[in-house]
């Protein structure tokens, strides 16, 4: 089984990569394992800051490196939170405040334009110098809720709605989720690619 570092610390990411990466014959470690702390995220796109992970993790493993940088794209703000959706309301924010900044800033927008999307720009390296990375997208599409529903998932789940369920994301049966959700399209594509 070939060993795969997960350049994530995110305990939400990395449960969801385990359980989508447990049957693909890989052996897949979070970079916590081998002490490897967090990259500093500094590109301006998903596809550039999941590259400075996966870089960062595979230096100083010597392992293959998956990373992924994801997060969530509101019409009504012109795309934001966009790549500071885990910071959206601070450096150390937390999902609660995220989630109570996000519906404080679309607090008079009605529910037709609350138009939202989860992105993922997924990146596999075979070593920290590899010239030709695989790079996947996945993208699902939502609406903002008024208010949190749901206990399952992590991030801005309890507030993503989606049609085609009739539920949030935080309320989907995490097996679906992970067929449906950004994160699973993208790896699905990666998966086949590998």
């Amino acid at each position: 089984m070939k060993k795969i570092v997960l350049a994530s610390s995110n305990a939400g990411k990395l449960k969801e990569f385990q359980q989508l990466l447990n049957r693909s014959g890989f052996e897949v470690l979070p970079q916590s394992v081998f002490d490897v702390p967090d990259a500093i995220e500094d590109g301006l796109s998903f596809v550039e800051n999941a590259l400075i992970k996966a870089r960062h993790a595979s230096t100083l493993t010597g392992l293959p490196a998956i990373a992924d940088d994801s997060g969530l794209e509101v019409d009504a703000l012109d795309g934001r939170p966009g790549i500071y959706s885990a910071r959206f309301a601070g450096e150390h924010a937390r999902d609660s405040d995220n989630n109570n900044k996000l519906l404080a800033e679309l607090e008079d927008i009605q529910s037709a334009e609350r138009t939202a999307r989860f992105q993922c720009l997924l990146v596999f390296i075979r070593h920290p110098n590899d010239p030709t990375p695989i790079i996947c997208q996945g993208t699902w599409e939502g609406r903002i809720l008024f208010e949190p529903q749901g206990n399952n998932g992590f991030g801005y789940d309890p507030l993503f709605w989606i049609t085609e369920q009739g539920c949030s994301s935080a309320e989907l049966d995490p097996a679906l989720k992970n067929r449906i959700s950004h994160r699973g399209k993208a790896m699905q594509l990666l998966l086949e690619r590998i």
